[in-house]
């Protein structure tokens, strides 16, 4: 695959990853992306394939997309998600019930619509690390080609000490020139359990990447006091 896109991209970003599906990814992407905004920052939001996709008035509409496309503030929604399909599954066998295919060129060219159109760009991925989003990459493929540091988002429930532990050995075998910049623990139900009181400080003890936050149910105060700037920083620092 051709590297021509990376002289195009945006020059500042975040690219936010999950530990799986349904833990909040959209919603910290959503978060972040409106925090910048209130700092009077030009947002680009980018979503290179979403499946489960509805359709609206003859349109089919990624749902994650609708919610990027307000938080940024923005009004071009084939811009943040350019490929999108219909059945609720891995985007290449979504695309395969629809006799199409995930065009791979795309998933790494639509990040250049954002070039010149904004300061930074939240990009964010598809289910977990290793989720296929072609045939022939995982969402860890793109972070790894994007080269934005990653914002691990992970649902802070029984188990998640295991599944952030394991997506960082996975970032590391993948893209280990890419920094992890920290982890998000989300709340993804109203009520929690009992690992809620004691997983941030479990994964601070195995990990050296930081506990960002721990978001509360539809509470995202911990995050948008967070200098996503400066997190996206460290990265230019070092290339």
């Amino acid at each position: 695959m051709s590297a021509d896109f990376l002289v195009n991209r945006p020059a500042k970003g975040l690219f936010v990853c999950g530990t799986g599906t349904d833990v909040g990814k959209t919603y910290v992407s959503c978060t972040i992306a409106r925090t910048l905004v209130a700092q009077n920052l030009s947002v680009g939001a980018y979503k290179p394939v979403a499946s489960g996709a509805t359709s609206e008035n003859g349109r089919v509409v990624a749902a994650d997309a609708v919610e990027l496309l307000r938080a940024a503030d923005c009004d071009d929604l084939s811009a943040i998600c350019p490929q999108v399909f219909a059945a609720p599954l891995a985007p290449p066998v979504a695309a395969r019930m629809e006799s199409r295919v995930v065009d791979n060129q795309l998933l790494r060219s639509g990040l250049a619509n954002w070039t010149e159109r904004c300061d930074f760009v939240v990009v964010e991925g598809v289910g977990g690390l290793l989720s296929p989003v072609s045939d022939d990459a995982f969402t860890i493929t793109l972070a790894k080609e994007f080269g934005y540091p990653i914002i691990l988002v992970a649902a802070d429930r029984l188990g998640v000490i295991n599944q952030v532990l394991t997506a960082l050995c996975v970032c590391a075998a993948y893209a280990p020139d890419v920094p992890v910049a920290g982890i998000v623990l989300n709340q993804v139900t109203p009520d929690s359990d009992i690992s809620g009181a004691s997983n941030a400080r479990e994964i601070r003890q195995f990990s050296d990447v930081p506990v960002l936050g721990q978001v509360g149910w539809q509470s995202p105060a911990p995050l948008e006091s967070i200098d996503w700037q400066s997190l996206a920083d460290d990265r230019l620092a070092d290339d």
